[in-house]
């Protein structure tokens, strides 16, 4: 977990949705047209309370907990090619001071990596449309863990590809079951408000635009 001057390896871990860009207007899309097809309408209300979480909680949740695993692949299927269509046709943009701050860190010699709960086709799309393959080391996606955030085994998984300490990194996070799932890794987070009003993280911005150059360099020399 160090490098070839036995400096420890630092690592910067990034949250996908509401930290690196804004797609949920997408999800919402895709899953209106996906369940409204299944006959299973919902509103928007609804997609935002489930919002972030793993399609097979998202479907149980709406349908029941019998629901088959193999519907459930069905349907989030449907949803996930859907979703990635609209990516693909009408675009993304990353979120304001995302692209400065991932240049800023990879001068600076940290490895990055996606830590997210998405399926790993959509991340990869995502970076695809963004291009921003350059700037990282590893991904971790749903397919890679056991359990979702808040649990923090996604973040482990990352800083292990990283081949980085959690004392090492730093989390980048808009959704309070990603501050929770940092914290239970022992890792440093940073809290964007893109998606939600407050957030229990050790900085909180509005946007990464208002985080100091400093920030980060601080953060992870504070003591435990």
């Amino acid at each position: 977990m160090s490098t070839h001057d036995n400096t420890p390896t630092r690592a910067a871990l990034w949250d996908m949705d509401g930290t690196l860009l804004d797609s949920a207007e997408y999800h919402w899309l895709s899953w209106r047209d996906t369940l409204e097809q299944a006959g299973w309408p919902v509103t928007e209300t609804y997609f935002q309370a489930t919002f972030g979480q793993r399609n097979d909680v998202i479907l149980r949740g709406l349908m029941g907990e019998d629901l088959s695993d193999s519907e459930i692949a069905r349907i989030g299927g449907i949803k996930e090619e859907l979703y990635r269509q609209m990516v693909r046709e009408r675009g993304i943009h990353l979120l304001p001071g995302v692209r400065q701050w991932l240049d800023r860190l990879q001068r600076a010699g940290f490895r990055q990596a996606v830590a997210s709960s998405a399926p790993r086709a959509n991340v990869d799309a995502i970076i695809d449309v963004l291009d921003i393959a350059q700037y990282f080391s590893a991904v971790t996606s749903a397919e890679d863990v056991t359990y979702g955030k808040p649990d923090p085994q996604v973040f482990q998984l990352a800083a292990q590809r990283l081949g980085a300490h959690p004392a090492h990194c730093v989390v980048f996070e808009d959704a309070p079951a990603g501050v929770e799932a940092a914290r239970r890794a022992s890792m440093r987070v940073v809290g964007i408000l893109s998606t939600h009003g407050s957030l229990q993280a050790d900085v909180v911005v509005r946007s990464l635009e208002e985080l100091p150059e400093d920030a980060i360099e601080l953060l992870l020399a504070r003591e435990s």
